[in-house]
């Protein structure tokens, strides 16, 4: 899912989401992207394939702004956690 510059959503699929993100970013992606530009990852998810994707971008497309929202932040929560520094109390 990208974040356009204007705060909109928009969620695709790809197979390359760095090359992806480039060519959003370059104008020569979505149409909707192209006059938002630049946008950014905010929240992305693996799938075992291209029709299992197409699933999930589907489900994704149905849902309110702010059940997406709740995807990027628990996303962003998760990415928050596994970067904090692992401590190790000594005696």
């Amino acid at each position: 899912m990208l974040e356009c510059a204007d705060g909109t959503l928009y969620t695709g699929i790809t197979n390359d989401p760095d090359k992806r993100l480039a060519a959003h970013n370059a104008g020569s992606a979505a149409k909707y992207t192209r006059t938002r530009l630049p946008v950014c990852y905010v929240w992305q998810e693996p799938c075992a394939d291209r029709a299992a994707a197409s699933r999930r971008e589907f489900a994704v497309k149905r849902l309110p702004r702010t059940a997406k929202l709740g995807l990027i932040q628990t996303a962003t929560s998760r990415v928050e956690l596994s970067d904090k520094p692992k401590t190790s109390e000594q005696p």
